[in-house]
């Protein structure tokens, strides 16, 4: 059985590697590209889960995780225009975010699993995006977590803006997670159709 997870974890380690590369890529003011391809990630423990069970779920989310690490620790060492491409605090702010999130996500999925089919990957996707986006955006950006990395100047971050140039002024960080949190809640639902069709091939876990 554990050989079946196979698809599963490539299809994660693929996602996890190909959003660290576009998250380096501008789409717009408020994103990167790396926004449309990370929420996939959501999608592939889902299906894990209705497939194999929150086990499997979880084995996927660990591959992803190591995965993760291994972008960041790379990152680290590639300086870009403005410094490394990875600082200590985006790398510590995207492993606590995906594994939390991502765990959140089996555990949700889980308890909701008898119900109505698309719920529990609805409910999981949107509670787990969530935090995922919250913890993210805070602890990479936020001006209050400046003694994570004291020599990470991330004062841009916090210049005082409208909320997506029309909604009422906070720090760039705060639209920028908005704007991840949109994606992510668009893509939850238009998630729905695939993990209906590829679960509806597959076996569901006993």
């Amino acid at each position: 059985m554990t050989r079946a997870y196979i698809p599963g974890i490539i299809a994660m380690a693929a996602i996890v590697v190909a959003s660290n590369i576009l998250v380096q890529f501008l789409f717009g003011n408020w994103l990167t590209w790396g926004a449309f391809t990370y929420p996939l990630a959501f999608l592939v423990t889902d299906i894990m889960n209705r497939v194999y069970g929150a086990q499997a779920a979880r084995r996927v989310v660990l591959a992803g995780f190591v995965v993760g690490v291994i972008c960041s620790l790379i990152g680290t060492q590639i300086t870009g225009e403005f410094g490394p491409l990875v600082t200590l605090r985006i790398a510590v702010g995207s492993a606590i975010a995906f594994l939390t999130a991502q765990l959140l996500d089996v555990a949700v999925f889980s308890a909701l699993r008898n119900g109505a089919w698309w719920r529990a990957p609805l409910a999981s996707t949107i509670i787990g995006s969530t935090v995922d986006t919250a913890l993210f955006f805070t602890i990479a950006f936020s001006a209050r977590l400046t003694f994570l990395e004291p020599g990470n100047d991330v004062s841009w971050a916090g210049e005082v803006l409208p909320v997506l140039g029309v909604g009422p002024v906070a720090p760039l960080w705060v639209s920028l997670a908005v704007a991840d949190w949109g994606v992510k809640l668009a893509l939850a639902l238009i998630a729905l159709i695939p993990f209906r069709a590829l679960t509806a091939r597959l076996a569901p876990a006993t």
